[in-house]
Formats: C-alpha cells, structure tokens, sequence
C-alpha cells in the first residue's frame, strides 16, 4: 500500500501529458490548416517551447515546499 500513490501519481502524470500533448498537436495542426501550410517548427521554436516545458516543470517540482 506504500508505494500505491507512487503509482497513482506517475499514471495521473503521463495521462494528463498525453491530454496536453494532443491538444498542443490539434492547435498546431488547426494553425496550419488556416494559414494552409504544412505545420512547422523552427529550432527557436523548440527551444522556446523546451523552455517553456522545463519552466513548467520546475514549478511542479517546487509544489508543496515553502
């Protein structure tokens, strides 16, 4: 029973990352189709967009700590 929330907390993680993934895909996807071009992502993009992610990240780590 120890290492029960363990599990419930990784399962809940990757559930709501794939939720996110799939909408961040869909909003991608539905820009491209407005501006009718193939979705694109340049390298400062990525590294916006990793930073951003590793961003998020630290502040989920920092919950719960005063």
């Amino acid at each position: 029973m120890e290492n029960n929330w363990k599990a419930k907390t990784i399962v809940t993680g990757v559930v709501i990352g794939a939720v996110a993934g799939a909408i961040s895909a869909i909003l991608l996807i539905k820009k491209a189709e407005i501006e009718q071009t193939a979705p694109k992502l340049t390298a400062g993009e990525g590294i916006q967009v990793g930073l951003g992610l590793l961003g998020l990240l630290r502040m989920i780590a920092g919950l719960g700590t005063e």
